[in-house]
């Protein structure tokens, strides 16, 4: 078995072709940009997935050797996400269905990142840390479902940092820099002794999370003078610290003994170190996705479809679900 998978909840166009025992065949992305300074416009951001959708396609089929005829099933992420953008995906899918007289499933975006990264490591049962632009989540597998055992209760820690990056003059997206540039104080903390932190507000609330404040008092600061990369430094260690503690608390929980680190904020290096240094102390395996699976994709996409559609078939028509959360989900493929 094949599926097609289509992705367009935000600022990416993918499409990936899986088999049903996980070999991914291909992986292709088109990323929207927008100008210097500007955050994401939907509509914008669906005008870009209109233009390039074919091509994206079209390059996934080649690369993975197969043609529609190949394909036995098709799905495409339908929430949630930005609604422009997802009715682009969606509709897209619906036509192909319809054309090959093909099976549709709908798939929620976080779960197709978790349902990734377990493909791409060893983990079963895992704390899932999900990060990305849009979404921030601690999660784990619970008595049939995907449970949130904390969230962001304003914006995902992307949205955060490319916030503070547009303020900053950073090109999006903005954490890379932010990375490299924090990477550069802690080589002089090492070895000059330069202290660099500057304390910004630290928001844990039980086991959520608040980012928004941060990214207010960071650009205040950084208005009135102090240099950048010592608050891009501060700005990741203060966020990263939060979902670290978060992270720790959901472990000691539920008592399991994995974590996976996911979604696009996952290629953090220093993200990685500090979760990585929480579960040697704590005795847990820690995994992390790996970076070309990391952001928005295709793949992802279709091998969640593999799963939903082996396990509960395709039950019920397609439509954008923009608010849709991860654990409102029924998990039929985990026993």
């Amino acid at each position: 078995m094949l599926c097609l998978g289509i992705e367009s909840t935000a600022h990416t166009f993918g499409a990936g072709v899986v088999s049903e025992k996980g070999k991914i065949l291909s992986n292709v992305l088109d990323t929207y940009r927008p100008p210097q300074g500007w955050g994401i416009k939907p509509i914008d951001a669906a005008e870009h997935h209109k233009k390039v959708f074919r091509n994206v396609i079209e390059t996934s089929l080649k690369k993975a050797d197969v043609n529609m005829k190949d394909i036995d099933v098709i799905s495409v992420s339908h929430g949630p996400g930005l609604p422009p953008c997802l009715h682009v995906g969606v509709n897209i899918a619906k036509k192909l269905s319809q054309e090959n007289a093909l099976p549709l499933i709908g798939v929620n975006h976080c779960i197709a990142h978790i349902e990734i990264s377990r493909l791409a490591t060893e983990a079963r049962d895992p704390v899932v840390l999900y990060v990305s632009g849009g979404n921030t989540q601690i999660i784990s597998f619970v008595e049939g479902r995907y449970r949130c055992f904390g969230e962001s209760m304003d914006i995902g820690v992307g949205n955060a940092l490319d916030k503070f990056g547009r303020a900053a003059g950073l090109e999006f997206p903005a954490g890379p820099k932010i990375e490299d540039l924090a990477r550069r104080v802690e080589k002089k903390r090492k070895f000059q002794g330069y202290h660099g932190y500057i304390e910004l507000p630290y928001t844990v609330k039980g086991m959520d999370l608040s980012f928004s404040g941060i990214v207010t008092d960071a650009i205040r600061k950084l208005e009135r003078g102090e240099k950048l990369e010592d608050l891009c430094f501060s700005f990741q260690e203060t966020l990263f610290s939060m979902l670290t503690e978060v992270t720790e608390r959901a472990l000691a929980h539920t008592r399991k003994e994995e974590v996976i680190l996911t979604g696009g904020v996952a290629a953090n290096s220093r993200l990685r170190e500090m979760l990585s240094i929480m579960c040697k102390e704590r005795g847990a395996k820690f995994y992390t996705v790996p970076k070309e699976l990391a952001g928005d994709n295709g793949a992802m996409i279709a091998w969640t479809g593999i799963l939903i559609y082996k396990s509960s078939g395709c039950k019920e028509p397609v439509d954008i679900k923009p608010r849709e959360r991860t654990d409102e989900v029924d998990v039929t493929w985990i026993k």
